[in-house]
């Protein structure tokens, strides 16, 4: 099968990427650096705000996998985020349903999902705000007949760079360098989905998946900290300090006033302090019992994670 991946040189996109050839797949790599990542399959230079070059991209392709996304907590210009998240999956819907394509995979979010207690999502930054617009796109378009099926990860982790899509692996990386001052909601709940993992499953989807499905795809539900009580199982760290959520929001306040003047990123936002409130559990059942979805523990993910950082 041959597989466009939109922003198959992110985090996700390359997990998916790999799992898609050593599968046997032909993965359609397109991103705006693609010619230049190294990953295997056919490399397509391109935006997805980009509709002709999406078209383009598609041309041979049997299903498309759409993992492209902006994931920060800030930019200056906030229609970046709805140009990229609501545009960009508006342009591959578009291309799909023009070339008839029987397979769109959507890379959803947790944070497109209301947290626990509440009946609707929330949209505390710029970013899940458009990832609950991309999920309502995605139902309206398996409404009209689409063969999509909707991937929602949790909290993703495990080996690869520090980016902004892996969040976990920033955090690992500053606790253990001493560069974390603390943790801003510890004991709230998180479940935390191994990349591997949320690859395979992506994968399994192609084939498997039931269109106008949403599959989570979490892990162990179990609070933030429980990630800082394995590192000092493992490494004998301490655990982080816990950051209040009155002193977390007079920081960003500061941080965002700060970022207005001088341009540049704020290290925190009051909408980053909101999603900490609350608890993200997920369910996977439905994804264990269609695509056979594997959840590695936490502790051997952690393991993992650590080890590839030697």
């Amino acid at each position: 099968m041959h597989v466009l991946v939109t922003g198959g040189t992110g985090y996700v996109g390359r997990a998916i990427v790999r799992t898609l050839a050593r599968e046997g797949h032909t993965p359609i790599v397109f991103a705006r650096a693609a010619s230049r990542s190294g990953l295997p399959g056919r490399l397509v230079d391109g935006d997805v705000c980009d509709r002709a070059a999406i078209d383009r991209a598609a041309e041979g392709a049997d299903a498309v996998c759409h993992s492209a996304a902006l994931v920060s907590i800030w930019r200056p210009r906030r229609a970046d985020f709805d140009e990229v998240n609501v545009g960009g999956f508006r342009n591959v819907i578009d291309v799909c349903q023009a070339r008839g394509l029987p397979r769109l995979l959507y890379t959803s979010s947790f944070l497109a999902l209301p947290p626990a207690g509440h009946r609707a999502p929330i949209a505390a930054n710029d970013y899940q705000r458009t990832k609950v617009a991309g999920l309502e796109l995605a139902r309206a378009a398996a409404a009209r007949g689409l063969p999509i099926v909707s991937m929602v990860p949790g909290v993703i982790y495990g080996p690869g760079a520090a980016t902004e899509g892996n969040l976990v692996g920033r955090l690992v990386s500053d606790h253990l360098e001493g560069r974390l001052p603390g943790v801003i909601g510890g004991d709230r709940q998180w479940s935390f989905a191994y990349v591997e993992d949320v690859a395979a499953a992506h994968v399994a989807a192609l084939t498997r998946g039931e269109p106008g499905r949403e599959y989570a795809l979490g892990g162990e539900n179990v609070p933030q900290m429980r990630l800082f009580e394995i590192l000092r199982r493992i490494r004998g760290t301490s655990l982080p300090r816990r950051i209040p959520f009155g002193f977390a929001t007079a920081l960003a306040y500061f941080e965002e006033a700060r970022s207005t003047l001088v341009g540049r990123p704020p290290l925190l936002t009051r909408g980053a302090v909101e999603i900490f409130r609350h608890d993200w559990p997920l369910d996977s059942r439905p994804s264990v019992e269609d695509l056979g979805y594997r959840i590695t523990p936490l502790e051997r993910g952690v393991q993992t994670l650590l080890e590839a950082g030697k």
